[in-house]
């Protein structure tokens, strides 16, 4: 019996701890400078993420598990060296 209230009270903390309010969960930013900073950001993370997650994958079947940390780090890289490449784009 008293595992059954406490699991009800785990249960519903766990309900009402996660809802928010809605206006308290979008993100505004002041301007539009701070927008697009953003997103630049956004897409970096993505580029650098994907690089990494395909050089583990790689990794991974050619090596077990220190191949998969071997592969994360070289994919990290080469997305790093992507993102900067599609950052200066256009320039000179």
């Amino acid at each position: 019996m008293t595992k059954h209230i406490l699991a009800v009270l785990i249960a519903s903390g766990l309900f009402f701890g996660t809802t928010t309010d809605a206006a308290a969960a979008t993100t505004r930013h002041r301007t539009r400078r701070q927008a697009i900073r953003h997103k630049r950001r956004v897409n970096t993370a993505k580029r650098v993420g994907v690089g990494a997650a395909g050089g583990a994958a790689i990794g991974a079947l050619a090596g077990g598990g220190k191949g998969a940390a071997i592969g994360a780090g070289a994919g990290a890289g080469a997305g790093a060296l992507y993102d900067r490449h599609e950052k200066h784009k256009g320039r000179n």
